[in-house]
């Protein structure tokens, strides 16, 4: 996930809030928003948990779900609370970049360690917002409302609508940190999820006659793979796939359409990993930061995965702003060379643990 660092706190401001709030303020100023998740069970119901809380409040729009890509910890002035008041209205809510689940997930710790209701009522809405924003298909657009142009099709990419799945499963399985979403709404997940798992399945690639993975995202119509931005081509993805494949392994009870998708991926998996290669970054005072990425020979690296492969061919392919697709990272303009990860080895512990285990427990 890409969260934005965002200081918002002026020297002011800072001055006086050392003097009235010493340990908080200071605490406040050094906290952002990806932290937020990584902080122990008694924190989410101190002081700072819930002013970062009330800021997620702000954030939150009037369909329910959030913009992404801010540090929502960050300390707001009076001034930047009222603007954010008025942005309430915009359309801009996604489930790019963690988006939406993630402020859903903190907010359901701080009511479950405060039991103030205001977090609680913000959770629902943005459950509202996710079940309303799920297409008959079974898949979600990156945004919603009014998405435009890609933003549209079924996203996978950066795990989006893996990340919406899991927290509507957990929802629906009565977890401990949600039991307060009531009956009707749980149910509304669950079938959510079911619509969800049957979307996963129809979008996975056959390539002469065998599955195999996924694009990272599909049509939202015909649910076949699709571009997005000008980089991002039709392709096979060594990335995301790999958060859909450990999603169904959390299937209970997986049936035999579950299996067979997870069984021909992890074989894609096996069959698609880049060996006896590393990717490197070579110190440059000369490049604008400091450094290039590429790749060297190396017998001992451990396996990787390009995040994209040629549909057909299955070879990693790479493309800059310019929409031409490359066969080699070294072929691509500077700024996407090192700005995009092109490159990846989350498939690595699917393959060493969790299909093990999964094979085992399904066994029984």
């Amino acid at each position: 996930m890409r969260f934005a660092a965002n200081c918002l706190a002026a020297a002011l401001w800072a001055s006086f809030a050392v003097a009235a709030f010493p340990a908080d303020r200071n605490e406040s100023r050094s906290l952002t928003w990806n932290q937020c998740l990584r902080q122990s069970a008694d924190w989410y119901g101190g002081t700072d948990a819930v002013r970062v809380a009330d800021n997620v409040l702000l954030y939150q729009r009037d369909s329910g779900g959030w913009p992404k890509n801010i540090d929502m910890a960050a300390v707001l002035s009076a001034e930047q609370k009222e603007k954010l008041r008025v942005a309430k209205r915009e359309t801009d809510s996604t489930i790019d970049n963690g988006a939406t689940a993630t402020q859903m997930i903190f907010l359901s710790r701080v009511f479950n360690a405060t039991k103030q209701e205001r977090f609680k009522e913000a959770f629902v809405r943005g459950l509202d917002f996710l079940l309303a924003a799920q297409y008959a298909n079974g898949g979600w657009p990156q945004f919603f409302p009014n998405p435009k142009g890609y933003q549209a099709h079924v996203t996978f990419n950066d795990n989006a609508m893996v990340n919406v799945l899991n927290l509507m499963r957990d929802v629906t399985r009565a977890a401990s940190a949600y039991a307060f979403v009531d009956e009707e709404r749980r149910e509304r997940a669950g079938l959510a999820v079911t619509r969800g798992i049957e979307c996963i399945l129809k979008c996975q690639v056959v390539v002469n006659g065998n599955r195999t993975v996924w694009c990272a995202q599909h049509d939202e119509k015909t649910l076949a793979p699709a571009p997005a931005r000008s980089y991002e081509k039709i392709s096979l993805s060594g990335s995301e796939s790999a958060g859909i494949v450990r999603f169904l392994m959390g299937v209970e009870k997986p049936d035999a359409r579950v299996n067979e998708s997870i069984e021909s991926a992890m074989k894609w998996f096996e069959t698609s990993k880049l060996t006896g290669i590393r990717q490197v970054q070579n110190p440059d005072p000369s490049l604008p930061k400091g450094y290039d990425k590429v790749i060297v020979a190396d017998p001992n690296a451990t396996p990787l995965w390009a995040r994209f492969y040629e549909i057909g061919s299955n070879r990693p392919i790479f493309c800059g702003r310019d929409g031409v697709i490359k066969y080699s990272l070294a072929e691509i303009e500077y700024e996407r060379r090192v700005g995009y990860g092109w490159y990846g080895d989350a498939p690595a512990k699917l393959l060493s643990e969790d299909y093990p285990r999964w094979r085992e427990r399904n066994r029984k």
